[in-house]
């Protein structure tokens, strides 16, 4: 019989409550159930219909805000357990993210990571204002399967460009996969550049990172 405590898990997410979620993951802890159990058949699943809403349309942004959040919140409090444990939540793939060079727009990178982490992606932020050679380095430091290149000015976008010839230059195409996004960016400009994809939000980003791992 599935534990109770699962659908609360999930009803949390649904609700951007962080407290309950916190509480929920503490009691899970404290009942014993397995942490890695917890994200997958609880927290997670709230995750994976928050997006379904939103991409109907049912849902808006502080939505998913408020329900990434939470979902991070509970895998703080899991993830020392689960570290104790061994066991870790397989990992979709590892995602180096950052605004490029000349932009310091911060908010929709920044929720671009916070879902992928939510999603079970390893995400290394760069930040903003990011030299178009630093998200080569690395890239190949942390053996990065995605590169992620935030623009918020059509004075700025052309750098996402220059990124993918930091890559090229680098030897680590195409074996690592570029996406793009920012208000300006759109997919005649994600196909002119030779990136592999583009999304106009955050959940369609994750949706866009898991296809290019090859896990939609």
């Amino acid at each position: 019989m599935t534990n109770p405590l699962f659908a609360s898990m999930k009803q949390s997410i649904l609700d951007g409550d962080s407290d309950a979620a916190i509480t929920l993951a503490k009691q899970s802890l404290a009942e014993g159930i397995d942490p890695l159990e917890a994200i997958n058949l609880g927290f997670l699943l709230g995750m994976n219909e928050i997006g379904e809403q939103f991409g109907a349309g049912q849902l808006f942004l502080p939505d998913v805000i408020m329900a990434a959040e939470a979902m991070k919140k509970a895998t703080a409090i899991l993830q020392p357990e689960m570290n104790r444990l061994g066991t870790q939540r397989e990992v979709m793939g590892k995602v180096v993210l950052g605004t490029v060079k000349g932009d310091v727009h911060e908010i929709g990178k920044s929720l671009v990571g916070t879902l992928l982490s939510a999603s079970g992606f390893e995400v290394f932020d760069l930040g903003v204002d990011v030299p178009f050679e630093a998200f080569a380095q690395k890239a190949k430091e942390v053996n990065a399967d995605i590169v992620g290149v935030s623009a918020l000015l059509t004075t700025t976008m052309t750098g996402q460009k220059q990124v993918i010839a930091a890559l090229e230059n680098a030897g680590l195409r195409p074996q690592v996969k570029v996406m793009v996004g920012g208000a300006p960016v759109t997919r005649g400009w994600a196909n002119e550049i030779g990136a592999d994809g583009y999304s106009e939000d955050a959940l369609g980003a994750v949706q866009l990172a898991k296809k290019l791992m090859g896990k939609s």
